[in-house]
Order: C-alpha cells, then sequence, then structure tokens
C-alpha cells in the first residue's frame, strides 16, 4: 500500500513539473513572438527577437548595424595598400633569415630552397588629406582615402584558408561555432520585423577563378537557436529558397495553412518543451512576411540612373560584387543588423600581377560608391564597414620571379584590412609592419581584438555575450580579445 501511495506521489510530481517546465516554454514562445509580453506591457507587437537575449546593450553603441566585406583569399598587403620601398630595392635578393626566423610554412613553399623577394609589380601614391598610401590599382578608393581606418598590423595563427577564414568569423579554426552575425542577431535582436537581422550575399571575383569555395557554416548559428544563422540572398527570381508559394497555392492558403501548423507546434511544445520548436514557429512567421519583404528589397529597378553609375556597370548583373553592394545598401537602409558580403578570387599563388588586377578592378569602384552612398543618405554614421581577407600575401615570390610576374603564398604574421564609418578615425592607419611587410613592427591587432572592436562599436562587452552550451560558457571572442582603442572616434 505505502509503494503505490509513493508511486502515486511520484507521478503527480512528474506531471507538476512538467507542466511546470511546459509553461516555462510557452512564456518563451510568447516573448520571442511579442517581446512585450513578456514584461507584460500592454503595447503593440514589436519586431522579432527586438532586444535580443541581452534586452539591450551593455552601453551607447556607436553602430546600429554592419556591413562585413569578406574578400575570400586573402588580399596581398604588399600590391594593395602596405607600401614597402625597401622591397624595391632589393628585387630578387634572398629574404633575410633574421626576418623570416623560421617561420612555418604552407605546404606550397615548404620546400623552396630560394625566397627572392617580389616587390609589387605596380606604383603607389599618397591620396587625401591622410596621406593614404594606396596602389594605381584601386582609383576609386582613393578617392575616399580620408573615410578610411586602415589596420595594417592585423594577425593570425592559421595559415589555411578554411581555418583563417572560419577563425575571423567564428571566432575558432574548428568548425561549429556561431559566426558573428549569428552572434549580433542572438545578442541584439532583429531592427525590422519583416527581415531577417543577418543576411549573407556571395559573389565571385575574376581574379582566380578556381579559388577556395565557401561552406554555408561560415554564417550558421553554431549551437545558437537556428533562428539565428544567416539568410542567404542569391541571384535569380528566387532570391531566397524556398520562400516563394507553391504552385497553386494562394496567399490566404499558406496563412491557413501556418496557422495550424502553429497550433500542432505549440502542441508539440507543451507535450515536449523542446525550445527548437520556438525558433521553428519563428521563422516560419518570418517566412511569410519575407514574402512581400524580399522582392521589394532586392528590386534594383527603381534605383536611378546614377546610382548605377555610381557602383559601375556591373551593379545592373545580379550577384556580382558590384550588385551586392548596392544590395547592401538597401539592406542597410530596412536596418538589417548585419550583412555578410563575400568575395572569391584572392588566392594568388601564381601570375599575381594579372590576377589581383582584375581582382581589385571587381571592388573597387563598388566599394568606393558604397561608403559615398551611405554617406550621402546620412547612414555612414551609424553603419560600420569591415573590408578584409582571412590573412596576407608573403613578400617573397612562391615560385620563379621575374620583373613582369611573381605569385604570392599564404602570410598570417601580417596584413591590412579598413574600417569606415560609425565609431572609427576616418582618415588614421593605426599599427606598422617591417620594411619587408613580413613582421608587426608597431600594435598588432589579433583577430579576435577585431571581433571584441566590432562587438564594442555595437555596443556589446564581448566578455558578457555569452552562451551556455555542453557545460561551457562560450563567447566568440573566446578567452581572449581586447578592444583597439586606438581606432575609436
Amino acid at each position: 500500500m505505502n509503494e503505490l501511495h509513493d508511486l502515486e506521489f511520484a507521478s503527480n510530481r512528474r506531471h507538476f513539473l512538467s507542466k511546470l517546465s511546459l509553461g516555462i516554454g510557452s512564456v518563451g514562445l510568447a516573448s520571442l513572438l511579442t517581446p512585450s509580453a513578456l514584461f507584460g506591457k500592454n503595447t503593440t507587437p514589436q519586431p522579432l527577437m527586438e532586444g535580443g537575449a541581452l534586452g539591450k546593450p551593455h552601453f551607447v553603441p556607436k553602430a546600429k548595424r554592419v556591413i562585413y566585406l569578406h574578400q575570400s583569399g586573402a588580399p596581398s598587403q604588399i600590391d594593395l595598400f602596405d607600401y614597402k620601398p625597401t622591397l624595391t630595392k632589393m628585387f630578387g635578393q634572398e629574404l633575410p633569415e633574421s626576418v623570416r626566423n623560421g617561420q612555418r610554412l604552407t605546404g606550397m613553399t615548404a620546400g623552396q630552397v630560394s625566397f627572392p623577394l617580389a616587390p609589387s609589380f605596380y606604383s603607389f601614391k599618397q591620396y587625401g588629406q591622410s596621406g593614404a598610401w594606396l596602389s594605381e590599382i584601386l582609383p576609386h578608393l582613393s578617392t575616399v582615402a580620408d573615410e578610411l581606418c586602415f589596420i595594417k598590423s592585423m594577425h593570425t595563427e592559421a595559415i589555411n584558408h578554411d581555418p583563417a577564414i572560419t577563425f575571423i568569423q567564428t571566432g575558432s579554426q574548428q568548425p561549429g561555432r556561431p559566426s558573428i552575425g549569428a552572434w549580433l542577431s542572438y545578442g541584439l535582436g532583429s531592427d525590422n520585423h519583416n527581415l531577417p537581422a543577418f543576411c549573407v550575399l556571395l559573389s565571385k571575383g575574376t581574379g582566380n577563378t578556381g579559388d577556395q569555395p565557401l561552406y554555408s557554416r561560415l554564417w550558421g548559428n553554431g549551437f545558437l537557436p537556428s533562428l539565428h544563422q544567416g539568410v542567404q540572398f542569391r541571384a535569380g527570381k528566387d532570391p531566397v529558397l524556398y520562400l516563394n508559394n507553391p504552385e497553386g497555392m494562394t496567399q490566404m492558403t499558406r496563412r491557413n495553412m501556418l496557422d495550424h501548423l502553429k497550433q500542432l507546434q505549440e502542441m508539440q511544445l507543451e507535450t515536449f518543451g523542446d525550445p527548437e520548436i520556438i525558433t521553428r514557429i519563428a521563422q516560419y512567421e518570418m517566412a511569410y512576411r519575407m514574402q512581400t519583404s524580399i522582392p521589394e528589397t532586392v528590386d534594383l529597378s527603381k534605383e536611378p540612373e546614377y546610382i548605377f553609375e555610381m557602383y559601375g556597370p556591373d551593379s545592373r548583373k545580379a550577384g556580382t560584387y558590384a550588385a551586392n553592394c548596392l544590395l547592401a545598401r538597401r539592406l542597410a537602409e530596412r536596418d538589417v543588423k548585419f550583412i555578410q558580403l563575400y568575395h572569391t578570387g584572392w588566392d594568388q599563388h601564381g601570375d599575381c600581377v594579372n590576377q589581383i588586377k582584375r581582382q581589385a578592378r571587381d571592388i573597387d569602384q563598388p566599394t568606393a560608391a558604397l561608403i559615398k552612398d551611405l554617406k550621402m543618405r546620412g547612414l555612414l554614421d551609424d553603419t560600420l564597414i569591415i573590408w578584409g581577407g582571412e590573412f596576407g600575401r608573403t613578400n617573397y615570390s612562391q615560385g620563379k620571379l621575374t620583373k613582369e610576374n611573381y605569385g604570392r603564398d599564404h602570410h598570417p604574421r601580417c596584413f591590412t584590412i579598413f574600417l569606415a564609418g560609425a565609431g572609427v578615425k576616418k582618415g588614421f592607419t593605426y599599427g606598422e609592419t617591417d620594411e619587408f611587410s613580413y613582421n608587426i613592427a608597431k600594435d598588432p591587432v589579433h583577430v579576435h581584438d577585431l571581433q571584441a572592436t566590432l562587438l564594442y562599436l555595437l555596443g556589446i562587452d564581448h566578455e558578457q555575450l555569452i552562451f551556455k552550451h555542453q557545460g561551457r560558457r562560450y563567447r566568440l571572442t573566446d578567452v581572449h580579445g581586447k578592444v583597439v582603442k586606438g581606432i575609436l572616434a
């Protein structure tokens, strides 16, 4: 009899705890779809995931949004920004061992017995009041030199593309961590009820058509709820896959289907309490709203002629870097939090002279136009632009060196990126490399430092944006990173 009583008590206790946890799940669903409901505010529904996990930034942000122009394959700092006359004087001479100092090499040059110094084929000049050095193959960027904030002392531990790009985008060389955009979506939420907080655009460069591939995990959510993964926009009639209604389905039918599906999912939530069900409901609702917002956003037909002229002829070709830069401006106008562009083609191990000129032509005019366009519309003041790759290139030639051509291998010890817009100094250069552009001479900036600074400009303390997973507290910067205060306006 006592055993039966104990069983009945245990059953009731389990039932109570189960119902209690499911009640919490319902509160979670309500707060996700209408955050104000969680706080008992009798207001109109707020944008999806407004405030994110943080509720509000840790301090007043200087930037509302980020446009990250990632140049996949690693641009050569020596041929674009890091002017080194010493290399010209020492053309073809051996890189001093005291400079290389036994640095780890890739498998592509580890077998070389000679490391002949290869200066840039292209000439450099100083531009603007800041006197920034830029290569002759960047004539349009030279016109906005006084808007740019260069960091010439970036460095990373990764020496090969996949771990390096994974590292700069997720904070870890190993796959599986959330990307920067996913962290921002999780922490800060969305400012637009009808568009994702994190949008991704891809383009293929003309510099090296056999360049490294890109993987969707670079804009993935990792262990964060899947709602926070980047939404990829594609060229063509279906910019977001599976967004349009199937043939024969009306919008009303779609709405009715989603309403019934939501009821079924809420029943699942009540039974199992799986938080991913909440995410799924939110994703379906977002997809429904995007059916109207996405076609309007990607429709460039109403852009005036002078805008296309500003961005260049490729801006009329969907899927090009120029068209994606123009689309990035349209997404910024609509308050998308994190806009990620990937442009491939920078992996120039051979024929660097010709390949990098073609590649520079891809990005030069559109990047300058994006900066000018945002400034013209008053958006540059609260938009942070980041331009750069995953590491740099060597000052010595990979393979045979001639006066007409050379190749460059991977170089993680120093590389150049630039920023523009919200919160950073204009017409400013931070950090220096040695006379060979091989080692950092002043003010090193690690990848985690860049990530910490990016978060800071958005009002986030990088040490406090944390997600607990498998018993450990994770963050974008892992256990590293410091804000680079020297570049802050």
